[in-house]
């Protein structure tokens, strides 16, 4: 599949706007805070970038979402 921009992306899954796209971008590395090291989201994985452009793989994104949902019944079922 071809990467697709972060607009692009927002108009194939609508419940996701640009601006929470982004966000997800910039939490996706690890990073450090005051406070000390901050966990990504693990979305790295399907993040291109290209000098300042940032595309996403549609298929990846979708891989990764799933695997959130998992992750959020086993949280549910463990409650």
């Amino acid at each position: 599949m071809q990467p697709l921009t972060i607009r692009q992306l927002s108009e194939r899954f609508p419940a996701f706007s640009e601006p929470s796209i982004r966000n997800l971008v910039f939490c996706a590395k690890p990073r450090q805070s005051t406070k000390g090291p901050i966990p990504g989201n693990g979305l790295e994985r399907a993040i291109l970038r290209v000098g300042r452009k940032v595309l996403i793989d549609a298929e990846q994104f979708q891989a990764w979402l799933n695997e959130r949902r998992a992750d959020s019944s086993h949280e549910r079922a463990a409650a």
